[in-house]
């Protein structure tokens, strides 16, 4: 199950224009990003454009840069909101699956201490059916302006470590203060 964040099956076409949506944010300029990155600014023009998809390790150094933080106050109390909730719910940066938040229920389901997973991506606990929806996320408009939200249903994981039960859930994806994007996933019904 030793999945990298960069192997999600399936085309990396949003990583460009949500670079680009993220510099802008910033303030920031393609060169610049590109000395984060350790390409040139030519290089991130083209990821930008399309014109050039960035390989794995690429992929990864671009979704870790933009990860998701509870940067603002108004992040901070969403966070609050979820790890309140009575119902199975987690926030995860919608890039790297990092867990920002998650209520009591997940934290019974997953089996560990909240201290224990939050800051740590949960991609490498996804099932074949979570691999196969992230696969599709870019057909369905997830990374428009607007995405829809989603509902998946999931076999289980037989993960020791952090199990993922039978179910549907309801993907959101939305933007948080600093300009990154959060998913926040809400289990409707556990399956038999």
């Amino acid at each position: 199950m030793g999945r990298s964040i960069a192997a999600v099956i399936g085309p990396v076409s949003h990583l460009g224009p949500s670079l680009r949506m993220w510099r802008t944010l910033r303030r920031m300029k393609q060169a610049h990003a590109g000395e984060l990155l350790g390409v040139s600014q030519a290089t991130v023009s083209r990821w930008e454009s399309g014109a050039l998809a960035p390989d794995a390790d690429e992929q990864t150094a671009i979704r870790l840069l933009m990860r998701a933080g509870l940067d603002s106050a108004a992040d901070r109390e969403l966070a609050r909101l979820v790890n309140q909730s009575a119902g199975a719910v987690h926030l995860v940066c919608d890039l790297t699956h990092t867990l920002l938040a998650l209520s009591p229920k997940r934290e019974r389901d997953f089996g560990r201490a909240r201290t224990d997973l939050l800051g740590t991506s949960l991609w490498p606990y996804a099932t074949e059916d979570i691999v196969a929806a992230e696969a599709a996320l870019p057909a369905l408009g997830w990374f428009e302006p607007a995405p829809p939200a989603l509902e998946l249903t999931t076999r289980a994981n037989r993960s020791a470590e952090v199990p993922i039960h039978a179910s549907r859930f309801r993907w959101v994806r939305f933007q948080l203060s600093d300009g990154t994007f959060a998913r926040l996933v809400d289990t409707i019904a556990y399956e038999d």
